[in-house]
């Protein structure tokens, strides 16, 4: 099997990756990123790629699933209108591109609470971008919609926070639903959902990928 993955460098991307290599099913991947992930693997292979101009390289993008583990921050980023072109312009290309190439089965790691029609910049953004891929009409479509992300050794002051907190709530029973989940595990879970066949849109929320998970062990 060959998987196509973008967002093979950001936190969940990583991951996924490294399931990805691991995997004895996957016999190749092809990602494509914008610096070297400087990946060692014979299954891998790096395509360095200009996101402008993703079309530049769509002879490159042919396999039998494609993932987007793509995303930035509004800092990141610099303003709502350049995140809107990563987390979602850059997507929405790589999802038509997969599809003109017969590419069947997509992947989209999205988020909780999204709604094109939400007031809030991100929520939004996101809503958007997986209406527009619906809208590819590929044979399977997989969106994947996490809470909070535990992210390995992250700096981020809030994170730590908050997981913190909701970590401690859960062990109550408050905000089950929010239950933070380490990138790792989300990882996992969108590696296996490679292998699904059946047909149709399916939206993974939290507690799926957490019942998924349970297979794991």
């Amino acid at each position: 099997m060959k998987v196509l993955l973008i967002g093979a460098t950001g936190a969940t991307g990583t991951f996924v990756l490294k399931h990805l290599i691991e995997d004895v099913r996957i016999d190749e991947i092809v990602i494509f990123v914008r610096k070297t992930a400087k990946v060692k693997s014979d299954k891998v292979k790096e395509v360095l790629v200009d996101f402008d101009k993703l079309h530049d390289y769509k002879d490159l993008m042919r396999g039998d699933v494609a993932i987007s583990c793509l995303g930035t921050t509004l800092k990141q980023a610099g303003s709502q209108e350049k995140q809107w072109i990563v987390d979602h312009d850059y997507q929405l290309e790589f999802a038509k591109i997969a599809k003109e190439n017969n590419v069947s089965h997509f992947i989209l790691l999205s988020a909780m609470g999204v709604s094109e029609t939400s007031k809030v910049f991100y929520n939004k953004m996101k809503g958007t971008l997986e209406t527009a891929v619906k809208n590819v009409q590929f044979s399977r479509l997989d969106l994947v919609q996490p809470g909070m992300l535990i992210r390995p050794n992250t700096d981020r002051m809030g994170e730590k926070f908050a997981e913190k907190v909701l970590t401690f709530l859960n062990t109550i029973g408050i905000f089950k639903s929010y239950r933070p989940i380490k990138v790792e595990d989300l990882a996992w879970v969108i590696k296996e959902l490679v292998f699904e066949t059946d047909l149709g849109i399916f939206t993974i929320k939290l507690n799926a990928i957490f019942e998924r998970l349970q297979k794991k062990k």
